[in-house]
């Protein structure tokens, strides 16, 4: 069943001579339950906007989104049930610790005291957060601040993830901790769109790939079916050889 669903989505700005600018322009793809798929591509390309379009933070231009068959537009308190959005420069209320933080946020999801109680216990074990998570969350490593996050927006326990950036800036321990977590998340049948720059962790985690350039989806598929498409064998030669092919025919076969 495919969780998250975007038909023909783009987004225009007015630019400051007067005329317009696709940020994304007809973006169409969808992903399935326990599926991570990679939204790559350079800055620019149109991967925040698009993530911000999906999670109902911003209205498209044109096309439409769904998120466990609620549409984006016009359904957005049910889209933010389903949803757990997570970027790496969310903000966190620095005079609660990390625990206060994830029970207030349940309670705020509608959980009874005891229950985002269990759910925060549950979390901080899950993420090894159990040494800082009685500290105030204005001390946190940003390592730890990125477990807090991505704690912040599991505590609904919600079937869909959007993760911009996730392991950005963090030291090697966490960076391993936040991508197995995402792995166990995905086998236990979440759908996960994760943007990254690390190309090297796309390749580890993602099941499928839309590679993005000027707002366009100009290569999709796993990493076996891109390899083939471009006889190239990393991510980074196979994102030049697709930007090349789109420079010189308009579009990628």
């Amino acid at each position: 069943m495919d969780m998250v669903i975007a038909e023909n989505l783009g987004k225009v700005f007015p630019t400051a001579e007067g005329g317009e600018k696709r940020a994304v322009d007809g973006l169409s793809f969808a992903v399935g339950a326990g599926q991570i798929y990679g939204l790559l591509g350079p800055n620019g390309a149109g991967k925040t906007t698009t993530l911000r379009m999906l999670s109902g933070l911003m209205a498209p231009t044109f096309g439409r989104a769904s998120l466990a068959g609620y549409d984006v537009t016009e359904e957005p308190s049910q889209v933010q049930r389903v949803l757990g959005f997570l970027t790496a420069n969310t903000g966190l209320y620095q005079r609660l610790t990390g625990r206060e933080l994830l029970v207030y946020f349940g309670e705020l999801h509608g959980m009874d005291r005891s229950t985002a109680l269990a759910r925060a216990d549950h979390l901080i074990d899950w993420l090894g957060m159990a040494e800082f998570a009685e500290l105030r969350c204005g001390t946190h490593s940003t390592g730890q601040k990125q477990r807090v996050n991505i704690a912040r927006a599991l505590i609904a326990d919600p079937p869909i993830l959007i993760m911009d950036e996730p392991t950005l800036g963090l030291d090697v321990l966490s960076n391993r901790i936040i991508l197995e977590f995402i792995r166990r998340e995905r086998d236990e049948g979440k759908s996960i769109i994760l943007s990254t720059h690390y190309l090297d962790e796309a390749e580890s985690m993602c099941d499928k790939m839309g590679l993005l350039h000027a707002g366009r989806l100009v290569a999709e598929g796993d990493l076996v079916s891109l390899q083939k498409h471009t006889g190239e064998h990393h991510l980074s030669d196979i994102f030049l050889s697709v930007i090349d092919a789109e420079k010189t025919t308009g579009a990628f076969a």
